[in-house]
């Protein structure tokens, strides 16, 4: 099973930019989708985006569409989440999440199902 940490998180005004990056080790993540999902205080956790094991494929969320962008670096293990113009309900705590579901279809997983997490990194948007 991937191992994921997942780090980047702060505090940013809005309509200001974070990078969120995860790292995967312990298994052979180019056989693992990655995506990322956040949980705002009181709510349930939800997706965010997510990547095709070959990286050909991403999916958003369509609160995201336009302004986040995922990508990863199979040569490192890394993926990573470029948030751009945040807005106060961007605020979360932010998991890096992976699954050997093909394609984007960990988009539609239950978080239950997903197979591996990270630890989450907090997402703090101020006005």
């Amino acid at each position: 099973q991937v191992q994921l940490v997942d780090a980047g998180g702060g505090l940013v005004q809005a309509g200001g930019s974070l990078r969120l990056s995860c790292t995967a080790s312990g298994g052979t993540s180019n056989n693992f989708a990655l995506a990322w999902f956040r949980q705002g205080p009181g709510k349930e956790r939800e997706f965010v985006a997510c990547i095709s094991q070959n990286g050909e494929y991403t999916y958003y969320a369509e609160s995201v569409k336009g302004r986040f962008s995922i990508s990863r670096d199979k040569d490192r293990d890394l993926a990573y989440l470029q948030m751009n113009n945040l807005s106060i309900e961007d605020s979360a705590v932010y998991y890096c999440a992976a699954d050997e579901t093909p394609g984007i279809s960990i988009a539609t997983m239950p978080p239950p199902m997903v197979r591996s997490w990270g630890k989450g990194t907090l997402v703090t948007v101020s006005s």
